[in-house]
């Protein structure tokens, strides 16, 4: 089971919000119609948190498991997932990356190495807006076909040196596919490749309700959300360690 808590399918979601100034005009031009096509800029300034449920198919093992994602601007995150009965959180408050741990489940800070992914993904609007605050760029590699779809292909580069690729949709300006490594709940490190679907507009702001998940070339994951709450008025407390 250790497959089943690994964070890349959301360290990729998380990453395909965030965008960059000082780039080639052609990444820059990109990214602004990305931003447009999301909502928009005045839509996503308003946005001050975010809750999102539904649910996982957990392919390989045959098991279904419940997910909520709760964000707060400009960089806290928690997740919550049900799964066999046992409830797996993992969080971070703007300072503090923690979680259940696997194998004692205990709930104890993360290791070095996860905790700086998890904090990779609970950054926020704010990083999509004033993304030279987080030292991230990014570089257009050109145009590639992937499924039916043409797609702009644009490489993400954190100030750590941690890589994203990015695959827009070349009609819509949204986010088809995103692949990256990340570090899971093991340890382990993992590529992951995400297919998003079913954009609908919230409060103003396209966001995918299906997510598909290839795990090192393997279907892993399908994430389905159900309902999705903006600006719920969530307290900074929610997100430390309990």
């Amino acid at each position: 089971m250790k497959r089943i808590f690994s964070l890349c399918f959301l360290s990729i979601f998380l990453l395909s919000l965030t965008a960059s100034s000082g780039l080639s005009q052609t990444a820059e031009g990109i990214l602004a119609k990305m931003i447009e096509a999301q909502g928009g800029r005045k839509a996503l300034e308003k946005i001050k948190d975010t809750t999102i449920s539904g649910s996982l198919e957990i392919i390989q093992q045959g098991m279904t498991a419940t997910l909520t994602i709760y964000s707060k601007e400009p960089n806290k995150m928690r997740m919550d997932m049900e799964v066999m009965g046992m409830v797996i959180t993992q969080a971070f408050d703007g300072e503090t990356a923690w979680g259940t741990n696997m194998q004692t489940f205990s709930i104890e800070e993360m290791p070095e190495a996860q905790a700086e992914d998890f904090k990779r993904q609970a950054l926020g609007n704010d990083a999509l807006l004033n993304p030279k605050k987080y030292g991230i760029t990014f570089t257009y590699k050109g145009k590639e076909k992937v499924e039916d779809k043409d797609c702009f292909v644009l490489e993400q580069t954190f100030s750590d040196g941690f890589k994203a690729t990015l695959y827009v949709d070349s009609k819509t300006y949204l986010t088809y596919k995103t692949k990256a490594k990340s570090i899971g709940q093991m340890g382990i490190e993992v590529e992951s490749e995400n297919y998003m679907s079913d954009y609908k507009k919230v409060e103003g702001m396209m966001i995918p309700h299906t997510m598909t998940v290839f795990q090192d070339g393997e279907e892993a994951v399908i994430m389905t959300f159900t309902e999705i709450s903006i600006n719920s008025g969530l307290e900074d407390s929610f997100f430390k360690m309990e």
